[in-house]
């Protein structure tokens, strides 16, 4: 197979755990930049890759990378790279871009110059003058920063927050791969309790379910790399044959979420039945002030409301100083939560032992996180505090 450079694109702040996703599916050679880890592979990782990663946004074949000041030279060095090798006669290849900090700053002027570039090259390849675009959907994508141009291909399509089982959408959702970040930093164990006490349609849970039974998260969705007849259908096939083989079959899991609003619960148990982990989570409605559990160690992982307009401050401020009275009775458990309140600790009444900046869609949040005791080893064995990710 092919030696291909590969991008899995990811929110910034989450470079290092799509690193360590990566570095578990066997890539080691990578190079990290902001938003993005670039790889080394061949074709079966475009399928692997893209049924695999829990917390990247998107799997790219990088095409080419050079310095562009100029139109013509952007034309130029595009028109040089291999497009028919990956493009067939009939294919489907609208061109995207942006631009940041760059002499070619005209977005669409960049987007209409690759386009045209690509159809030159593509013209000599197949001998047409004219591509009707009625076959599979290839999107190439310009990106310039500080006039280094890089183009790719997105192999995955829709992005793979996207795991096919969110059909309803409840009130202010959390992306799946911003959950599966929360739960990749606590380092959380199969064979420990997790409660998300705010679960709203149950995203926190569900994603903490399909990694504790090892189901791959793009399992019940497909690919745009999926139409490419320059991937072999053998390699999906081999992919998702892996998946099926991998799920761990033999494992309980104890997750709970809760929530105060009646219809988020139900909503949360519709997708919980969708990504077919409805049977290892407990969904009921319950005011935070009844949270207690009978487990002496546990995580609770939660994403509270943030009370973006001013008028919900109050009532949010109150929530957090009643996490922080709750959760003193829960002592000996590790509680991390997400949210863009600056005095979250002083409301919460302690501080945290670690924080972390993170992106909730443009939101900037911090991810705090207070580590409670080890259990003993023959209670578990499964390690609490959360290591320091690169």
């Amino acid at each position: 197979m092919a030696k291909l450079e590969l991008i899995a694109t990811a929110a910034f702040g989450l470079e290092s755990l799509v690193s360590r996703e990566l570095l578990n599916l066997g890539y080691q050679e990578q190079k990290i930049e902001n938003s993005k880890v670039f790889f080394s592979a061949d074709e079966a990782a475009i399928c692997r890759t893209n049924m695999w990663l829990r917390i990247a946004d998107r799997v790219l074949v990088k095409m080419g990378q050079f310095e562009a000041r100029t139109f013509e030279e952007l034309f130029e060095q595009t028109k040089a790279l291999p497009w028919a090798d990956w493009l067939p006669e009939n294919a489907q290849f609208p061109v995207t871009g942006k631009s940041i900090k760059s002499t070619l700053f005209s977005v669409p002027d960049c987007q209409a110059i690759v386009k045209k570039a690509i159809v030159e090259k593509m013209k000599k390849r197949y001998k047409v003058e004219w591509f009707e675009e009625t076959g599979p959907r290839y999107t190439i994508e310009v990106a310039i920063l500080k006039d280094m141009v890089t183009l790719t291909i997105d192999t995955s399509g829709a992005g793979l927050h996207k795991r096919g089982y969110r059909k309803l959408v409840g009130r202010a959702p959390l992306k799946e791969t911003l959950a599966s970040a929360m739960i990749a930093l606590t380092r959380w164990q199969p064979e420990r309790t997790l409660i998300d006490p705010f679960c709203g349609s149950g995203t926190i849970p569900i994603e903490t379910a399909l990694l504790g039974l090892n189901i791959a998260p793009g399992s019940k969705r497909s690919f745009a790399a999926e139409s490419w007849p320059n991937i072999p259908e053998q390699l999906w096939k081999a992919a998702r044959d892996e998946a099926g083989d991998l799920v761990r079959k033999d494992v309980k899991l104890q997750i709970s979420g809760f929530d105060i609003d009646e219809e988020a619960v139900s909503i949360a148990r519709h997708h919980a039945k969708e990504a077919g982990v409805d049977k290892q989570i407990h969904f009921q409605q319950r005011a935070f002030s009844e949270l207690q559990s009978p487990k002496k160690y546990g995580y609770i992982i939660c994403n509270p409301p943030y009370g973006e307009r001013i008028e919900d401050l109050p009532v949010v401020e109150r929530l957090y100083r009643e996490m922080g009275r709750v959760m003193k009775e829960l002592s000996t458990w590790s509680i991390y939560v997400l949210t863009n309140h600056p005095r979250f600790e002083i409301l919460f009444d302690k501080r945290a032992d670690k924080k972390r900046k993170l992106y909730n869609g443009r939101i900037e949040c911090h991810y705090y996180q207070f580590y409670g005791p080890k259990p003993p080893r023959k209670d578990n064995q499964a390690e609490i505090i959360a290591e320091k990710v690169d």
